[in-house]
Order: C-alpha cells, then sequence, then structure tokens
C-alpha cells in the first residue's frame, strides 16, 4: 500500500481495518522478538540457572540507558505523525533530521559509559559469586550494540509515523531469524557460553541496522531526511525534548524501578529469579498483540491530531480497548488451562524443581491480570500519540515506585508469604495504574498539540 494510501486511511479509513492493518505488522514484528527471546532464553537455560537468570537480572541496566532511545523514538513517532497528518513534510524531515543525530551522540556515549560501569552497577544491585560474573560478562557486551539499536529506532519511529508498519517488521524478521541461527553457534560451537548469546545479538543488530537506513534513503517515503543543509535548531530540538524527556524519564524510572525489583527477586535466590525471567518471557508472548494495538494506535492519534479530527481519535482509543481486553482475556483462559505444560515446555533443564513449581505459581497470578496490560498499552499509545508523555511517564513511574515495589517491601516483613508477595503486588500495582490512566483520559487534558500546524515551525 503506497504511503499517502495509508494516510489517507488512518485520517479517512474504518477504523476497526486501520487498526487491524497497522497492527497486525507490529504484532507479528513483537512476535518475532519475543519468540527471538524465547529461544536465547532457551538456549542460555542449557547452561544453566544462573546463566539464565543472568540474562533477566542485567535487562534493567541495560533498559535504563536505551530509554533516552525510546524516548526520542516516541517523540519521533508523535510529532513526525502530527506533521504528516497536517500536510507539513517539509518541517516533518527536517525534525527527522534533528532526532538522528540527537540519537547517534546519546548512543555512542551511552554506550562507552555503560561498559565502563557495568562492574559496579551490578555490584550496587546485590549480586554476588557466578551471578555477579555471568551478568558483568552479558551486560557489557550488550552495550556495543547500543548506537545500533538506536538508529534503528529512529527508523522504525520515521517508518511508523507514517503508517509504514510493515517494512520495520521484515527487517526485524531477518535480523532475529539471524540471531536464532547464531546462538547456537556462538554459545556452544565456538564454546563462548553467555558471551555468545550476546555477541550473536550484537550482530544481529548491527544487520538491522544498516539495512534500516539502507531502505530509508533508497525507498519512497514521505519522510526522507538528507542533511545537506544540517544545522542544528534549539527550537526544533526543544520540542523533541519536551516530547521526549517524560517518555525517557518514565522508561527510566520504570527501569530503575525493575533494578531495585529485581534486587528483592534475587534476594529469594537464584530459583526465584529464574522463575521471574521465564514467566516474562511467556507473558510478553501473550501480550504482543495487545501491544501491537498500543503501538498502531500511536501514529492514528498522531496524524489525527494533526487534522484536527479529535472525534476519530476518541473512536480509535475505544475500539482499541475493545480488541486488547478481548485478547487479553483469551491469553488468560490460555494461560490457567496449560500452566504446567506452559512451564515445563520453556524450562529445558528439569533438575530445578523450584524454578518450573514457582514459575507456574508467577503464571498463575500474571495470566489474571493480562486483560489489565492491554489496557495500559493503549493507554500508553494515546498519551504518546498526542506527545503528551508526561501522562505515560507517570503510569510508568507510579505503578512500579509508588505501588508495587512499596507492597514488595511490606510482603517482605511477612516471611510466610515468600515470593508469593512478588507476585500478588505486581498483579495489583497493574490494576490501580489502569484506573490512574483512564481518570486522565477523562480528563481530556491530552487533546492539546504538541507543534504549530499554523505556522511554518
Amino acid at each position: 500500500m503506497k504511503r499517502r494510501n495509508k494516510k489517507d486511511m488512518i485520517l479517512n479509513g474504518n477504523m476497526y481495518s486501520t487498526l487491524i492493518l497497522l497492527s497486525i505488522p507490529i504484532m507479528i514484528n513483537n512476535l518475532i522478538q519475543t519468540l527471538y527471546n524465547l529461544a536465547d532464553g532457551i538456549w542460555v537455560s542449557k547452561l544453566g540457572s544462573v546463566q539464565f537468570a543472568a540474562t533477566s537480572f542485567v535487562w534493567p541496566v541495560n533498559f535504563l540507558f536505551i530509554s533516552i532511545g525510546f524516548g526520542l523514538s516516541i517523540a519521533g513517532t508523535s510529532i513526525l505523525s502530527q506533521l504528516l497528518g497536517g500536510d507539513k513534510y517539509k518541517e516533518a524531515n527536517e525534525y527527522a533530521e534533528q532526532i538522528i543525530v540527537i540519537s547517534m551522540i546519546t548512543s555512542i556515549v551511552f554506550a562507552i559509559v555503560g561498559y565502563i560501569v557495568s562492574p559496579f552497577v551490578i555490584k550496587l544491585m546485590g549480586a554476588t559469586g557466578d551471578l555477579a560474573k555471568y551478568s558483568n560478562i552479558y551486560l557489557r557486551i550488550t552495550f556495543l550494540d547500543m548506537p545500533f539499536m538506536f538508529l534503528f529506532f529512529n527508523f522504525n519511529s520515521i517508518m511508523t509515523a507514517q503508517g509504514n508498519t510493515l517494512t520495520p517488521t521484515i527487517l526485524s524478521g531477518i535480523s532475529a531469524l539471524l540471531n536464532v541461527v547464531l546462538d547456537p553457534i556462538f554459545i556452544f560451537t565456538l564454546d563462548m557460553g553467555i558471551a555468545g548469546a550476546a555477541v550473536a545479538t550484537l550482530l544481529s543488530r548491527i544487520v538491522l541496522a544498516v539495512a534500516g537506513i539502507l531502505v530509508l534513503f533508497r525507498s519512497e517515503t514521505l519522510i526522507r531526511p538528507n542533511f545537506k543543509s544540517f544545522k542544528f535548531n534549539k527550537d526544533r530540538i526543544s520540542k523533541i525534548i519536551n516530547v521526549a524527556l517524560p517518555s525517557s524519564v518514565g522508561q527510566s524510572g520504570s527501569a530503575l524501578g525493575f533494578m531495585v525489583l529485581n534486587g528483592f527477586i534475587a534476594s529469594y535466590g537464584t530459583s526465584t529469579m529464574a522463575a521471574y525471567g521465564m514467566v516474562n518471557r511467556i507473558t510478553s508472548l501473550v501480550m504482543q498483540p495487545a501491544s501491537g494495538i498500543g503501538a498502531a494506535l500511536t501514529s492514528i492519534v498522531g496524524q489525527n491530531i494533526g487534522a484536527n479530527q479529535m472525534d476519530r481519535v476518541k473512536e480509535a482509543f475505544r475500539k482499541a480497548l475493545i480488541f486488547t481486553v478481548t485478547l487479553g482475556t483469551i491469553g488468560c483462559m490460555l494461560m490457567l488451562w496449560k500452566d504446567k505444560g506452559i512451564i515445563n515446555f520453556f524450562m529445558r533443564s528439569k533438575d530445578d524443581m523450584e524454578v518450573i513449581n514457582q514459575g507456574i505459581e508467577y503464571l498463575r497470578y500474571s495470566a489474571l491480570f493480562t486483560p489489565l496490560m492491554g489496557i495500559f498499552s493503549v493507554l500508553q499509545g494515546l498519551f504518546q500519540g498526542s506527545g503528551h508523555t508526561k501522562y505515560s511517564m507517570s503510569m510508568e513511574i507510579g505503578r512500579l515506585w509508588f505501588v508495587r515495589l512499596p507492597m514488595i517491601l511490606i510482603f517482605k516483613h511477612f516471611t510466610n508469604i515468600g515470593p508469593t508477595g512478588i507476585w500478588i503486588s505486581m498483579s495489583i500495582s497493574n490494576l490501580i495504574v489502569c484506573i490512574y490512566g483512564y481518570l486522565i483520559y477523562r480528563r481530556d487534558t491530552w487533546q492539546q498539540k504538541v507543534v504549530d500546524m499554523e505556522t511554518t515551525i
């Protein structure tokens, strides 16, 4: 479908069809990435439960640094989609150039800093012994792929803003397939262990970033930055920061919260940490359709706000909710029905029954609140698409720092509850944040545009 036809579909087409057509590629992309994570987890779990736990333990640290990239990507999708909806193509190209340059500078700096501070951060989080050893090996290598990850974030936001969700999916699929092929080669054939999993990821992301840039500059798109007369523009940078900063703070705050959360989880032992990582991979798989709908909603909201079609924005929000709640309910029933079979499938090492038993318990709690995570994704898509990322920030930070972590700390004092207190706290925090997000939606303060459509920017 041509780019202008997609714009017409977003602004005038049947909303259910628009949501489906834009979200299916994102769902497939998310599914591919989740399957890769599951495959990666399965390969690493064959090394042992400590190595498996290490990959989950260090994830929030890496996510803390790449949150800036997420923030810039969200700002790009929001600003660019609103400009496209208002037919401001020249301004959209100039904004894209600013975003790409800012992303590259920050990603290189963060890659260097992250590589240096990795052992200190891991120690600060409370990891010791083999968990600290394997966590440091894995984390340091993953930091090296940060510039390439940021580049693809830029490519993805530019494509998503104009309704092209298929091309990023194709490239991500190729990258994930390459990763799955390289994993066993580097982990076992070359005998690199957990480092091999990180190296395989690094190589696949280099391929992904290069392919994305080639597509961006060699294909026909509504946005094609050229950098021939590039210079930093304070006004545009200010607008980008105003949208990106709250999102980055929200992502960073969430990552910090998960770092603290991982510290609590690790205090219960490696088995609890491994169960947590395994179930998170499983629930991520179930949640991919809802996440895809939330991501597709971002460009739909942005372009329709740019075109002054607020009724259509609200229609998209309502119908996206119907989709996600339905899909979440189906996923909930499936996980409750086949809980033991699912855990046994993804935990290939049968020697540690404690990991399996805790995994089953956590999966049951997660299943009950799966529909809420769909609602959370839709609310995030609405606020990010409108450019009012301060609301998505408050939802990200609030559910962890003001609900989940305090509850876990309270349950920590009840020795008879044990790790179950973690699973209960995580579930209840998702309920509370969805109620909070809906109350913000009812206030209508998110409807104001983040870029001026009346004059040239």
